[in-house]
């Protein structure tokens, strides 16, 4: 008989997913779960899934609303220039944002991580980044999901998911129905480009050949990569006060679509926004990223938040104290617009003239 090689013998391993290497990540990222637990939520890991005791959390009669986010191509920014520390809070604030606009408190997160072979550090790094997002708004990390995928992602490659529930009394939730004629817009400061527009923005740095790791030409004291990778902003623990006292009308997170889109998904129909573009300085970043790509007013308005990462619709009468509590929360604030009878939209007022002016000048002192 043939002496036949005795048969290749196959595993996980070998295919390139290490069950030993999740293991391990799980372990590793415990305590930075466990630095998350609020009422409700001890924020352990291991079980197949997380409970939340919404009794525990101090509510009667809760509305649970939910949200889902990613952080789009501000991901590979992150990994090309080994910036893993802070796409995690990105992740956090694009769904506690937008759940916080619902008037809903933030209560639980889960993230989904998904790589073609799992590099612990660089997971470990992200997951920190999660965590800290759930710290700053308020919510537990009650699980989560690491995928390994060999083919699905370029090596070195990672894609980011999250998941967030909160909850309102019912009877307390933000729908917009209370927004009036005469509202006052409030606009809440961004801390950047947020985790939108990033396609734009790494269009330009390939085209325009810019020097990431070295100072802005705007900023001799800061690195480029530094101010496009800026997290975004967590604006719960600041709105949620607000929110409860019945003092808000209505909120918009400016996220993809700009100013031009947000704001009239809040807004009642035959009721119009309209703001002022010159309410507000345009940051260098924004200036910047205008002059660089010759960048149109309106296109700037409906891909990029424009400085303001959050507008609020307030009545008249309760504008100045809202401001004010909000600036003693750690927020700048500024009275942007108002609302007004007409068809259901927004106006950027005077962009082309204020934002063309500063781009301009951006250009003429940039090249």
């Amino acid at each position: 008989m043939p002496n036949n090689p005795p048969e290749k013998s196959y595993s996980y391993e070998a295919a390139g997913v290490s069950i030993a290497a999740g293991n391990a990540l799980v372990k590793a990222i415990a305590p930075l779960a466990r630095a998350t637990a609020r009422p409700g939520a001890d924020a352990e890991l291991g079980g197949f899934g997380g409970f939340f005791d919404l009794k525990a959390a101090g509510y009667t009669d809760p509305l649970l609303v939910a949200a889902n986010d990613g952080v789009g191509t501000k991901v590979k920014l992150a990994i090309d220039h080994d910036r893993h520390d802070a796409i995690g809070i990105d992740l956090v604030a694009m769904c506690v944002n937008d759940l916080i606009v619902q008037g809903a408190e933030p209560l639980l997160f889960l993230d989904y991580f998904a790589s073609a072979k799992l590099d612990p550090a660089v997971a470990q790094r992200v997951i920190a980044g999660i965590a800290e997002g759930c710290k700053l708004a308020g919510c537990a990390l009650i699980g989560g999901e690491t995928a390994e995928m060999p083919g699905m992602y370029a090596p070195g490659d990672y894609d980011l998911a999250g998941f967030c529930v909160g909850a309102v009394e019912r009877g307390e939730q933000l729908t917009g129905d209370r927004v009036a004629a005469g509202d006052v817009l409030l606009g809440l400061a961004s801390s950047g480009v947020h985790s939108n527009g990033y396609s734009l923005v790494r269009r330009l740095a390939a085209d325009k050949g810019w020097k990431l790791d070295r100072p802005a030409l705007f900023d001799a004291d800061r690195l480029l990569i530094d101010w496009l990778i800026e997290p975004t902003r967590i604006y719960v623990k600041s709105l949620l006060p607000a929110v409860r006292g019945g003092r808000i009308h209505a909120l918009a997170h400016i996220t993809g679509g700009g100013l031009l889109e947000n704001v009239p998904r809040v807004l009642p129909a035959g009721l119009h926004a309209r703001i002022d573009a010159g309410a507000w300085e345009q940051s260098r970043l924004m200036a910047f990223l205008q002059a660089q790509g010759n960048i149109e007013p309106a296109e700037m308005a409906r891909t990029f938040n424009c400085g303001v990462g959050m507008v609020l619709a307030v009545a008249a009468d309760n504008a100045a104290d809202v401001a004010a509590e909000l600036i003693a929360a750690g927020e700048q604030v500024q009275v942007i617009g108002a609302v007004e009878s007409g068809t259901k939209g927004c106006t950027v007022q005077g962009a082309a003239e204020v934002w063309g002016a500063r781009q301009a000048w951006e250009a003429s002192h940039l090249g």
